[in-house]
C-alpha cells in the first residue's frame, strides 16, 4: 500500500511540475522582481543573500513556473572606487545570472534608476549590505553633459561583469528625477543607456519601466508635493517619443499603470511591447514584513497578463510565500483552492501544511486569542524533526527559522490588535502598550527592517490603524514623531531638500517608532 501511495505522490508532483513548465514555456514572461533597496537582516533582505541562497530561491521560483527574474543590484550606491563588498556583490550577481540562465533557463534583467549616482564620501562609509540608499544617493542633472558622461562611464564599468543579463529596466521615477525636467530629457537618458548597453553586448533589451512618471516626479522635486500617479497622457507622450527614437530592442513595463498600461501603449501604437508589472500584488514596497495571504486579490491581479507577460514583486521574499504561489498560478490560468495552499505548505515543511496555512489565515484576521494559540502550537513543533519539502528553496532550506518567524509574526500582530482595541475600550493603556512593544520589537529585531512601518493587501489597515491609535496616548513627543511622516513638515530650504530629508527619515522610521513608544510608556 505504501509503495502505491508513493507512486501516486510522485506522479502528482510530475504533473504539477509539468504543468508549470508547459504554461511558462509559452514565451510570455512570468517574472519576479527581487528588490534590494532596504538594508536589514539576513535572509529577509535580498542584499544579504549568499550565492547558495540565490540558487535556492531561484530554484523554488522555477518550480512554481516563474521564468524570469528582475534584479536591482543597487549600482547607484556604489562609490568610485568600489569597496571590497561591492566587488564581491558584482561577482556574486554575475554568477547568479549565469546559474539562472544556464541551469534554470530563467531570463535575468537588471534595474537601473535613470539619474542616480553615489555620493562617494558617504557611500564609502558602508559595506554594500548595510549601505543606506537615501543617505548616499546623488541626483545627476540630465542637463549637465559632463556630469551625465561621468555617471554613464561609471555605470558601464559596473555593468561589465553583468553583461550576460538579458537586458535592463530603467524606471522613470522613485528613485530618479530632476526639478522640472521633461520627457524629452528622459528619452535622451534612455538613448544614452541604449548606447551604453550596445557597447557592452549588442542585443541587450532596454525596458521603459513606467512608475510614477518622469515629469510627475520631477514636479515633486520642484514643488515638494506629489499629486499621485502621472497623467496617462504624460506616459503616452514618453512612449511615443521612445517609439520615434528607435532604441531597439526595447519594451514597456507598467507598474503604477497596471490596469491601463496596455490602453496607454495602444494609443501610442506600442501595445505589443507591454509587460504588466503588478507592483504590490504580492507585497507592497517599502513594507514592514508580515506574511500576506490575499488569495482573491492576487488571483485577480495575476490574471492581468500583458502582451509580453507579467511581473510581480516582493521586498521580503522568504516571508511572502503564499502570495508568490498564488501569483504564479493565476498568471498561468490555474485555480487555487485552500487544499492547494496546504499542498504547497506541505511542500515547504512536510507534515505541517495545515498548521502553516491556518497561521497564514489567522495573521490576516482580528482574533488575537487565535493568533496566540497558533503561535504556541508553532513553538511546540520539534525543530529537530523538521524536514525540507520540495519547495524548501523558497525559505532557504531553513524550516526552523520559517516556523519561528510565523510564531513571532502572530504574536506581533496579536499585540497590535489588542492595543488598537484597548484604545477604543479602556483608559488604562500602559499594559497593552508594553505588550505591544515586547512582541512588535521581537519580530522587528529578528528581521531588522527599520523603514516605513506599513504593509499591504489584507494587512494594509492594521499598521496604519496602529499609528493613529498611538495618538490616543496623548504623549507630545510621540505625537510630534508621528506627524513627521508629513513631507510638508519636514525641514529643508527647498522642495527637493524636504523630499530627500523625508526619504532619509522614512528609512529609519520603524526603529525610531519603537524608541518613541518606549519613551511614551515611561511617561504613562
Amino acid at each position: 500500500m505504501f509503495k502505491n501511495l508513493w507512486l501516486i505522490l510522485a506522479a502528482s508532483l510530475l504533473v504539477y511540475a509539468g504543468t508549470a513548465r508547459a504554461e511558462s514555456s509559452s514565451g510570455k514572461i512570468l517574472g519576479m522582481y527581487i528588490h534590494q533597496h532596504w538594508a536589514y537582516n539576513h535572509p529577509y533582505s535580498a542584499r544579504t543573500w549568499s550565492l547558495a541562497d540565490w540558487k535556492a530561491y531561484l530554484g523554488g521560483l522555477s518550480q512554481l513556473g516563474y521564468n524570469t527574474v528582475l534584479i536591482w543590484p543597487m549600482l547607484e550606491t556604489i562609490p568610485d572606487p568600489p569597496t571590497p563588498s561591492d566587488e564581491e556583490m558584482l561577482t556574486k550577481i554575475s554568477a547568479v545570472i549565469g546559474y539562472a540562465e544556464e541551469q534554470l533557463n530563467l531570463r535575468v534583467y537588471l534595474t537601473l534608476c535613470p539619474n542616480v549616482a553615489a555620493h562617494n564620501d558617504e557611500a564609502l562609509k558602508y559595506t554594500f549590505e548595510n549601505r543606506s540608499f537615501f543617505r548616499t544617493e546623488k541626483l545627476i542633472d540630465p542637463g549637465d553633459p559632463m556630469a551625465m558622461e561621468a555617471m554613464l562611464a561609471w555605470r558601464a564599468r559596473l555593468l561589465r561583469p553583468l553583461a550576460n543579463a538579458s537586458g535592463v529596466y530603467i524606471i522613470d521615477s522613485d528613485p530618479g528625477g530632476w526639478p522640472n525636467s521633461t520627457n524629452a530629457d528622459f528619452v535622451q537618458l534612455i538613448g544614452a543607456h541604449r548606447k551604453l548597453l550596445d557597447g557592452l553586448r549588442p542585443g541587450m533589451e532596454i525596458v521603459y519601466w513606467t512608475h510614477t512618471g518622469w515629469e510627475n516626479y520631477s514636479r515633486y522635486y520642484a514643488e515638494g508635493t506629489l499629486s499621485g500617479a502621472a497623467k496617462p497622457e504624460e506616459i503616452q507622450d514618453a512612449i511615443a517619443r521612445l517609439a520615434t527614437a528607435h532604441h531597439e530592442p526595447w519594451g514597456i513595463a507598467g507598474s503604477r499603470y497596471e490596469d491601463d498600461i496596455v490602453e496607454i501603449a495602444t494609443s501610442a501604437g506600442e501595445a505589443d511591447r507591454v509587460i504588466t508589472f503588478k507592483y504590490g500584488a504580492i507585497e507592497r514596497e517599502p513594507a514592514f514584513p508580515f506574511t500576506l495571504f490575499d488569495s482573491d486579490r492576487v488571483r485577480k491581479m495575476g490574471r492581468d497578463v500583458g502582451p509580453k507577460g507579467i511581473l510581480g514583486n516582493a521586498q521580503n521574499h522568504c516571508v511572502q510565500l503564499p502570495n508568490t504561489f498564488q501569483f504564479s498560478r493565476a498568471a498561468m490560468g490555474l485555480e487555487t483552492t485552500r487544499s492547494d495552499y496546504v499542498d504547497f505548505a506541505e511542500g515547504l515543511i512536510p507534515g505541517h501544511g495545515e498548521l502553516i496555512v491556518e497561521s497564514w489565515e489567522a495573521l490576516q484576521g482580528n482574533d488575537a486569542e487565535r493568533m496566540h494559540r497558533l503561535a504556541a502550537a508553532l513553538v511546540a513543533v520539534k525543530r529537530e524533526e523538521l524536514k525540507d519539502g520540495r519547495f524548501a528553496g523558497l525559505m532557504f532550506h531553513d524550516p526552523a527559522r520559517f516556523i519561528t518567524d510565523l510564531a513571532l509574526q502572530l504574536r506581533a500582530m496579536a499585540s497590535i490588535r489588542i492595543f488598537v482595541a484597548a484604545t477604543k475600550e479602556s483608559e488604562n493603556l500602559k499594559p497593552p502598550l508594553l505588550g505591544l512593544i515586547v512582541s512588535f520589537e521581537a519580530w522587528q529585531q529578528a528581521h531588522g527592517y527599520t523603514g516605513n512601518p506599513r504593509s499591504g493587501g489584507s494587512l494594509a489597515g492594521p499598521l496604519e490603524e496602529l499609528l493613529s491609535s498611538l495618538k490616543k496616548l496623548n504623549v507630545k513627543s510621540l505625537d510630534q514623531f508621528l506627524d513627521s511622516r508629513d513631507v510638508t513638515k519636514t525641514p529643508g530650504n527647498t522642495a527637493a531638500e524636504r523630499v530627500n530629508n523625508q526619504f532619509r527619515l522614512l528609512e529609519i522610521y520603524t526603529a525610531r517608532l519603537i524608541e518613541e513608544m518606549k519613551k511614551a510608556a515611561a511617561e504613562l
